[in-house]
């Protein structure tokens, strides 16, 4: 029998690999493909039609930075069984033309800000950049995935000496200070050439670039006991790590197994790969009709469906515990964290709520319940902004983690199980809906 910590210590080993593999959604994605692969799924591509057998699993990306996959079980289905994360994390993305040169002495990276990000972590570390270039070939234009696996960047600080005021608070300024040093001057023109070389085509093959900045800290485990995973992109990978775990270990059941992950949500959730496009209602309503139902069908499924919107939360912490709710207090290693908003940022409702706390309690894993202060106004996730293309009972979770939208988080070292436990439960499960607000569960 596998010891309590040989579990927990087994599976961060496999989350800290993929978080170091996975500098951006491109690679995140490339990442769940070779373990789906690996599997046995078969890819499907939008382009194409989509000939589905019983029994069998399947993956389709979009963009390269989303990704869906599904298992079709041996009998009829009841619905869909759903967990939806996010693949994108705040970063630097760099702008075209991105060689600034310094009185001829520096060669500076032209970026602006993805997302909500922490911009302070990010000074005076090594950085790297890693993504996705277009390039011109025979047959049209095709992607290439890029990442300089070296130190190659840092975005210096200012002297305490010219900035007295330093560590009274500062306001950034993204097209002033963070910036990063590519080079002295020598380095001009070096930029394109270098990234064509880790895309293997020559620089003027490049017609556009998807490049981000990176930290290249790596991922590790620390506090006294090994209790603490400190890593990037913890939000969201590690949800969208857990949730592939479990989807994977699920026993086939009633309904449809579908592991979701989507892009830009950290920019809002509006484009075609993101929460708000039509990319799962199209795999949905494409599944319903590959197996030869019918819009009825494809709508009754939707109301014994039910999805677990997997977005990291904010666990209290130890130096301002002050910023968490009085009465609602999760904290890292104490299990999923399950959020509810009044304002319906989170979907989470009394029985979708309900419904969560049956998973965890059949996965035999720890749960808590996450509020904003009532005076503070917290994110949102793509819960609420998913349940506008397809409808059906979701519920907002996440785990507990600390530094959110910081280039390196820190979170609990059993949490990641927990939540694969409980993806587990949810894939190999069905949650029957009458659309009257009845559920009833099929293990």
């Amino acid at each position: 029998m596998i010891k309590e910590k040989d579990m927990f210590e087994e599976i961060n080993q496999e989350l800290m690999a993929f978080l170091d593999g996975s500098p951006t959604s491109f690679h995140a994605v490339e990442n769940m493909k070779r373990m789906l692969d690996k599997a046995g799924f078969h890819r499907l591509l939008e382009g194409k039609r989509w000939e589905l057998e019983r029994g069998a699993g399947y993956y389709v990306t979009r963009n390269d930075s989303s990704l869906i996959a599904f298992r079709i079980p041996d009998k009829d289905y009841v619905g869909f069984q759903i967990m939806a994360g996010h693949s994108d994390s705040p970063a630097l993305k760099l702008k075209a033309n991105a060689e600034l040169v310094v009185e001829k002495k520096y060669v500076r990276l032209n970026v602006e800000k993805y997302g909500g990000m922490l911009c302070a972590p990010w000074l005076d570390r090594p950085l790297s950049i890693a993504g996705r270039v277009a390039v011109r070939t025979l047959d049209g234009v095709a992607s290439r995935l890029v990442n300089v696996d070296r130190d190659l960047l840092i975005i210096p600080n200012l002297a305490i000496h010219m900035n007295r005021k330093a560590n009274e608070g500062y306001e950034f300024n993204a097209q002033r200070d963070l910036l990063p040093l590519f080079g002295g001057g020598e380095a001009k023109d070096g930029f394109l050439k270098l990234v064509a070389e880790e895309a293997g085509v020559k620089a003027e093959e490049i017609l556009d670039v998807d490049l981000f900045l990176y930290n290249r800290m790596k991922s590790t485990v620390l506090g006294m006991n090994r209790e603490f995973i400190a890593a990037p992109r913890l939000d969201d990978l590690q949800c969208v790590f857990a949730s592939l775990k479990g989807f994977l270990a699920a026993e086939p059941g009633h309904s449809v197994p579908v592991h979701c992950v989507l892009d830009n949500e950290e920019v809002g959730s509006s484009t075609k790969q993101g929460a708000d496009s039509t990319f799962l209602r199209d795999v949905l309503q494409r599944i319903n009709s590959a197996m030869g139902r019918n819009s009825e069908e494809y709508l009754t499924a939707l109301a014994s469906s039910f999805m677990v919107s997997a977005d990291n939360a904010h666990s209290v912490h130890p130096n301002q515990p002050d910023k968490a709710d009085p009465g609602n207090r999760p904290f890292m290693n104490e299990g999923i964290v399950i959020k509810y908003s009044a304002n319906q940022k989170y979907t989470t409702d009394a029985i979708s709520g309900a419904v969560f706390k049956a998973i965890c309690e059949r996965a035999e894993v720890p749960y808590q319940v996450f509020f904003n202060r009532s005076d503070m106004v917290g994110g949102s996730t793509l819960g609420n902004i998913s349940n506008s293309q397809v409808a059906v009972n979701t519920v907002d979770i996440g785990l507990p983690q600390l530094a959110m939208h910081s280039c390196y988080e820190t979170a609990g070292a059993k949490d990641t199980w927990y939540l694969a436990e409980a993806a587990r439960v949810l894939y190999s499960s069905s949650v029957c809906g009458d659309g009257d607000g009845a559920y009833h569960m099929l293990w």
